[in-house]
């Protein structure tokens, strides 16, 4: 198989096989291997992306069961490209923001070993060559989220928060695992470009059915109704997690799974998804305008775009998801980030009404949070707008339904994010962790710099 792809994604398992064994009670040396295996990682996928311009394909068999064999294999096209720049590039400076924010955590070693498995799980995902070998990964990407979502294990909220995320997700694995063994009963293949080749050449073997059984493990993993109720209390976990589960990793894997499998997906699903995704939008709009945790109102935020991705998948233009994909892990793990860089300014408090006044304070986490601000509202040439826009104009062009809604939602993300900011870092200081708040460390502000 490809050296060069097995390298990159067997290094952070390695990573944290080492952490977990030997490394577990020496946090700090387990955050400079895990961190420094992150970066050694972006450069190899940077390596990656860039030798080549045709797909990469290469499988060896790894499990022969009469008729049916199951392939391990990778597919490096132009959609794999693009995710693995964005969970390489954005998964290492989320690293390095956690060798600031968990520097004084007694589980920094179990932590950081987290983030390795979770990277691992994702690079297998985004590099797949088949249905079998990414539902695999999809359950990894399950599992390193419930551990790392539980790191704060003492506490009854992320205990609660962690199995609320493992069991939601199940729910729809169960369909997801349903819709690929009837992938493989009807095609006799779970590769992706075989996949593509029948389908167009037999689009009798499209259902309602298995399009509805295959989208259930967006819904899970991608949090949209109804399966939506798990994300918002996954912000109990440590804030980078939540930077890594909403910017590069877990809920992006279920959009990416979409727009692996469009082909597969008959008329009725892409208008059951589109509508879903532009409801989501809307409610998750209106849910982010009332609250009062930084942290649940950008997860609120994520629920929102995770919705314009969907219906822009439903209205069949599944590039313009992609894409947005990619704009939004930038600037929502810089919002995360810099909402961390907040909690740690004020002493872990997370209450945005008992801010107020840090700008004057925190100069560089006030402006790199500005733009990412703009960027999220889709404000004229922030990454956001050009992604936005062209996600609109489908939907226009698409649906006038799902258009109106994603119209009022995108009005929303404006007025809730603007909100957002104005009330942690303007006005006067509305607590005393708030006026005794100062910039952090370069280690926490040069990422989100970069992001930026």
């Amino acid at each position: 198989m490809d050296a060069l792809i097995s390298t990159m994604l067997l290094t952070p398992l390695l990573s944290a096989a080492i952490i977990l064994l030997f490394l577990r009670r020496h946090g700090d040396i387990a955050a400079k291997v895990s961190t420094g295996v992150a970066g050694l990682v972006m450069l190899m996928a940077f390596s990656a992306i860039l030798r080549d311009t045709e797909p990469v394909t290469e499988r060896v068999n790894w499990l022969n069961l009469g008729d049916l064999k199951l392939a391990f294999g990778f597919l490096l096209d132009g959609k794999a490209r693009l995710l693995l720049f964005v969970v390489s590039f954005v998964g290492f400076w989320i690293h390095v923001f956690s060798l600031g924010y968990m520097r004084d955590d007694p589980g920094k070693g179990r932590f950081f070993g987290g983030l390795s498995i979770f990277m691992f799980s994702m690079l297998g995902i985004v590099v797949s060559d088949n249905l079998a070998m990414l539902f695999i990964f999809w359950e990894l990407v399950g599992f390193s989220s419930y551990m790392l979502i539980a790191h704060y294990f003492q506490t009854d909220e992320a205990k609660a928060a962690s199995k609320k995320a493992l069991v939601v997700n199940r729910m729809g694995d169960v369909g997801f695992l349903m819709g690929i063994a009837l992938t493989q009963a009807r095609f006799g293949t779970l590769e992706f470009t075989e996949l593509a080749k029948v389908a167009s050449l037999h689009p009798d073997l499209l259902t309602a059915g298995l399009g509805f059984l295959l989208i259930c493990g967006f819904l899970a993993k991608s949090a949209q109704f109804p399966l939506h109720v798990w994300l918002p209390d996954a912000m109990a976990g440590p804030t980078p997690v939540s930077a890594l589960i909403h910017a590069a990793t877990m809920v992006a894997a279920g959009i990416y799974l979409l727009v692996r499998i469009d082909f597969l997906l008959v008329p009725e699903v892409t208008t059951l998804i589109a509508l879903l995704g532009a409801a989501m939008a809307l409610y998750a709009g209106f849910c982010a305008l009332v609250q009062w945790d930084i942290k649940k109102a950008l997860a609120y935020s994520t629920l929102s775009q995770l919705g314009y991705m969907a219906a822009t998948v439903g209205v069949g233009m599944p590039g313009l998801a992609l894409f947005h994909l990619a704009t939004h892990a930038f600037f929502k793990a810089l919002l995360f980030l810099g909402a961390g860089s907040v909690i740690m300014a004020t002493h872990h408090e997370q209450d945005i009404f008992k801010m107020g006044g840090l700008g004057k304070r925190m100069r560089w986490t006030s402006g790199t949070f500005l733009l990412g601000v703009l960027a999220i509202s889709g404000v004229t040439f922030t990454s956001g707008f050009f992604s936005k826009d062209a996600m609109l104009l489908a939907a226009y062009e698409g649906s006038v339904p799902v258009f109106s809604m994603l119209l009022v939602g995108a009005l929303l993300t404006a007025f809730y994010m603007g909100r957002l900011h104005w009330l942690v870092f303007h006005g006067a200081p509305r607590s005393k962790a708030a006026e005794a708040a100062v910039e952090n460390e370069s280690v926490v502000i040069a990422p989100l710099v970069v992001l930026a």
